[in-house]
């Protein structure tokens, strides 16, 4: 998925987005819906700390600060216990050759990161959640806004194949068992 940020940033206008594509905006990797929703809100969490990029991975110390608790939130949000995270999924800035504007998000399935285009021929990357391997897409779609704590809706074909999901027909309020999580791009 590629995304201008300043259209995530304003959560207004139509954001291009390529999904399934690789490092340097190349390769076959493909999409889950579910994965591009959580990407989305992965996206828009990293555009929020992409201020602070390393070259370097994070000491677990700078980990626990950038990944502490959010008590703000609408439903606060509690700190990652980053020991159970492989440092190479923290934030970090990378070499990334890409014809893709400054600013741009890049979702790379295949290798389970998120990209955001930096100066330079460097992007920052984060580690990015990936779904069932069975229920792939990729292509363009555009993103025209973000929301905060989104109500989400199984599709009807996940409840045929998941009848637990059934009590959420009728939709799941956001909040931290919501899997589109704290922000969605839509």
């Amino acid at each position: 998925m590629m995304m201008d940020a300043r259209n995530a940033d304003a959560g207004t206008g139509n954001a291009r987005a390529a999904l399934g594509r690789g490092a340097g905006g190349r390769g076959a990797g493909l999409l889950t819906r579910r994965s591009f929703l959580a990407g989305s809100a992965v996206s828009l969490g990293a555009l929020a700390l992409a201020g602070c990029s390393t070259t370097d991975y994070m000491s677990v110390a700078e980990a626990q600060k950038v990944y502490g608790p959010l008590p703000n939130e609408k439903f606060p949000i509690p700190a990652v216990d980053v020991a159970k995270v492989n440092p190479k999924y923290f934030r970090k800035t990378v070499p990334y050759e890409t014809k893709e504007a400054v600013g741009t998000i890049i979702v790379d399935p295949s290798n389970y990161y998120v990209y955001r285009v930096e100066d330079d021929g460097k992007a920052t990357r984060y580690g990015a959640n990936v779904g069932r391997a069975g229920f792939l897409w990729n292509g363009d779609a555009y993103v025209g806004r973000k929301s905060e704590w989104a109500t989400w809706t199984p599709p009807k074909e996940m409840i045929k194949r998941q009848p637990e999901a059934a009590k959420w027909a009728n939709g799941m309020p956001g909040g931290l068992d919501n899997p589109l999580g704290a922000r969605t791009l839509h």
